[in-house]
């Protein structure tokens, strides 16, 4: 009997760019006319663990149909972890590339940046380790004329950042190894609060970016918009959104 409602419940919703809780509690009252708060919450978690539906933000969902954001991990990356792994275990960090970004831009970037962020702690240790161990160009909390000047003009260079407390990341597991990278919805505050890091994905570029990663992947607006908050950019970040996708996200942000 479960299945069958799960299939209609999926050839009910599935046109709907989003549903609420109570839209739900209202569909299984047709079926379970008795049914309680408590088990109803038991059917939502079922819906989700069986990757049926998906939060869009606190209460509200859509259909899954969209994978979970798996970037390729470069053996760069790998490399430049194995640092933080074997000398810096209790330190949180994350650490991505800006490769990554070529699948959501309409211009394709041949040059990269790997953004390496750990505890403000462990920042200035990282980048010595770093230095002794990777060829790579470092810099460590670079200022607007260094990323004018010097990292706008290196080929594949290593920019070491305090990383923002309760960022969302994600742990991943290459060659036996575990590596902590950002999740979507990080990259896409990060690539839109740090303008001048970022200047080449301005304007019709960062539009580019976020209906590309809206349109083909899972995201949290929950977690966006928290993790946005910390960031001071939340208001910002929304009136962008409404301003250039509002298509995406009108029944998200109110």
């Amino acid at each position: 009997m479960s299945n069958i409602i799960e299939n209609k419940l999926i050839e009910e919703f599935m046109g709907r760019e989003s549903f609420t809780r109570r839209d739900l509690f209202n569909f299984y009252r047709h079926f379970e006319p008795d049914l309680n708060e408590g088990t109803f919450g038991w059917r939502i978690y079922s819906l989700k663990n069986k990757n049926i539906i998906r939060s869009i933000k606190r209460g509200v969902y859509v259909i899954s149909h969209k994978p979970k954001y798996q970037p390729e991990l470069s053996q760069e990356l790998i490399k430049l972890t194995k640092s933080v792994s074997e000398k810096f275990k209790d330190a949180k960090y994350c650490i991505w590339e800006t490769g990554w970004l070529n699948e959501f831009s309409q211009h394709q970037a041949s040059r990269k940046t790997v953004l390496f962020e750990v505890e403000k702690e462990f920042t200035e240790s990282l980048y010595y380790e770093l230095k002794d161990s990777s060829r790579r160009e470092l810099f460590l909390n670079p200022d607007d004329k260094e990323i004018d000047f010097y990292i706008a003009e290196s080929d594949y260079p290593v920019i070491i950042k305090k990383l923002i407390t309760r960022s969302p990341v994600t742990k991943r597991t290459e060659k036996n190894k575990q590596i902590y990278i950002p999740q979507l919805e990080k990259i896409l505050v990060d690539v839109f609060a740090e303008s001048k890091l970022f200047y080449y994905l301005q304007g019709s570029e960062m539009i580019h970016i976020y209906e590309n990663a809206i349109n083909n992947y899972v995201i949290n607006f929950t977690k966006l918009f928290s993790y946005a908050k910390r960031r001071d950019i939340e208001l910002e970040i929304k009136q962008f959104m409404t301003t250039h996708i509002p298509h995406l996200v009108n029944n998200i942000i109110k």
